[in-house]
């Protein structure tokens, strides 16, 4: 944490000066985790939903039973910079036909879930009801504390126990091992009528010799106990730790916020996705009812244009590079022009750009998932982002990022909703889009951001020091190819239209702006991708094979 802060303070007091104020950075949220142990759970209750009070008339309730990795923080809803995986599940379930009940409670072993939470979720099961048990983490701890005596016999013996004097609870107790539990719950379960499914454990930022995320025991002795007791089993841990195998360490790491087990919500996100489709997944015909009401599952993607055997750009940004881009003399984004400058018989292209967007809401609003998902080996991806990135942090329109390009992060609430959300740096952001296009097989591109009709001096603005540092700072960290359009088209316009009078500059240089100073007229869209191509050809990209001639 103090790391952190450092960074964030060097970044700020580097800033101080420029022509945008960009300190200006709300107040983080504390980033306290509070570890739900029995001695807090009295206030964890009260942020919990009541079992079964999420039922919609007849409908199936859907119950989530786990520990911090699945429901994390007292109040469960990321405000610590840690999420669980239950918190994004119901994304994948028809609100309609079911609902998603997230019981799960950080602290909480196999056991002690069990003796102190399971009996009033027991009592709230219906038939037709599902239950999903993915707990292990604490199970290996003391077994009579005074502090949480929640530890278990490693195992599935059936006819193995401990027998001692429970200090936490000042009781005579038995430990049993862990698949004595899961039989427990098991057999509950199905005496309300409801449906069982048992998963293995989340994965732990762990790897072994190899390099690989270390698989977990608690995976043998689930999988044996629903192979011997008819139950549907879920492979949580191999699924989401083979995708965690195929990212960079860094974008391993990012995952996990805080420690090495507990997620952030890219890694809580990502269990409650591999969790969805291990489910929607399975041929165990049990499983039926429930995928029937499932949704969200196929993975979202761009690219409908794609032709056989020709590579795509995509094409990413915000209103300088994709507006509305239809009226003669109204506003164009560059994006609608590369057809200008691309090959068609050569490669295709989507211009996914959208107006309003930064690198984070861009992100949050699963447009960059598309892309990602779309990409396929010999793809390219332009990346341009920058004239919305430096606005307030957590307003309604939430797209603010810490300025600079130090790896931070800080928990801000959002103003639209009071939600919780990491905002990391604007170098960050596109070190991400960078390593994602590269896992893909793809060439990322970075373009810096286009110039704006402002003419101090009589001369083009430049923000080189500012955005311009940024962008060559990404490019010194991760060696990517860099467009910079705003000096080349600056570069242009100077030329044409620069002199002693700022105004007389600014009026002329207007036919290739429009309604303001940042966006294109459908001449200055025209530069603008006319500039790309001079960029692409200047620095021997790849790309520039797929111009025209």
């Amino acid at each position: 944490m103090k790391k952190t802060l450092l960074l964030l303070s060097l970044v700020l007091t580097a800033l101080q000066g420029t022509a945008q104020e960009f300190d200006n950075l709300p107040t983080p949220v504390e980033e306290k985790v509070i570890d739900n142990t029995p001695d807090s759970i009295a206030k964890a209750l009260m942020n919990r939903p009541a079992p079964g009070s999420t039922r919609q008339g007849q409908n199936p309730v859907l119950f989530l039973i786990g520990n911090s990795t699945m429901r994390n923080g007292t109040m469960g809803n990321g405000n610590n910079g840690q999420w669980g995986w239950g918190y994004f599940a119901s994304d994948f379930f028809d609100g309609r036909k079911i609902s998603v009940e997230n019981q799960a409670l950080g602290g909480m072993s196999t056991r002690n879930f069990y003796t102190d939470l399971w009996p009033a979720i027991r009592q709230a099961l219906k038939p037709g009801d599902w239950v999903i048990v993915s707990i292990g983490h604490n199970d290996k701890a003391d077994f009579f504390d005074a502090k949480r005596a929640r530890g278990v016999i490693d195992g599935v013996a059936e006819d193995t126990m401990i027998v001692g004097f429970n200090e936490r609870k000042q009781i005579p107790d038995t430990v049993y091992s862990y698949g004595h539990y899961l039989r427990c719950y098991i057999r509950d379960i199905r005496q309300a009528g409801a449906n069982p499914i048992l998963m293995s454990l989340t994965p732990r930022d762990a790897r072994d010799e190899r390099g690989l995320i270390i698989r977990k025991p608690q995976t043998q002795w689930a999988s044996y106990i629903a192979a011997t007791e008819g139950v549907p089993f879920v492979d949580l841990n191999e699924l989401s730790g083979r995708k965690l195998d195929s990212y960079s360490l860094w974008k391993q790491k990012y995952h996990f916020y805080g420690d090495h087990i507990h997620t952030s919500a890219f890694g809580a996100r990502l269990n409650a996705r591999s969790a969805a489709e291990g489910l929607y997944y399975s041929s165990n015909p049990l499983l039926k009812p429930l995928q029937e009401m499932m949704v969200n599952v196929t993975l979202p993607a761009y690219g409908e244009n794609r032709q056989q055997g020709k590579p795509m750009v995509f094409i990413t940004g915000d209103s300088t590079v994709k507006n509305k881009d239809s009226e003669e003399d109204g506003m164009w984004g560059w994006g609608s022009q590369a057809g200008l400058i691309f090959d068609p018989n050569k490669i295709t292209w989507e211009n996914v750009a959208m107006a309003g967007r930064s690198t984070k809401s861009y992100l949050r609003e699963g447009r960059w998932e598309k892309v990602y998902n779309a990409l396929q080996p010999g793809d390219f991806v332009l990346i341009q982002f920058g004239h919305n990135d430096i606005c307030p942090i957590n307003d309604k329109k939430g797209r603010g990022v810490i300025p600079g390009t130090a790896d931070t992060c800080h928990v801000y609430q959002m103003e639209a909703d009071g939600s919780y959300e990491m905002a990391y740096s604007f170098g960050w952001y596109l070190k991400k889009f960078i390593d994602d296009v590269r896992e893909k097989g793809a060439t990322p591109i970075l373009l810096s951001l286009t110039p704006r009709n402002e003419w101090p001096n009589g001369r083009i603005e430049r923000r080189n020091d500012t955005y311009g540092r940024w962008y060559r700072e990404v490019v010194e960290q991760t060696g990517v190819a860099f467009v910079d359009i705003h000096n080349i088209s600056g570069d242009f316009l100077d030329k044409k239209f620069a002199s002693k009078d700022a105004e007389k500059s600014k009026a002329r240089a207007s036919k290739y702006f429009n309604h303001d100073h940042t966006h294109s007229s459908k001449l200055g869209a025209q530069m603008n991708a006319r500039s790309l191509a001079k960029g692409l050809r200047d620095i021997h990209s790849p790309l520039a094979a797929y111009l025209r001639k």
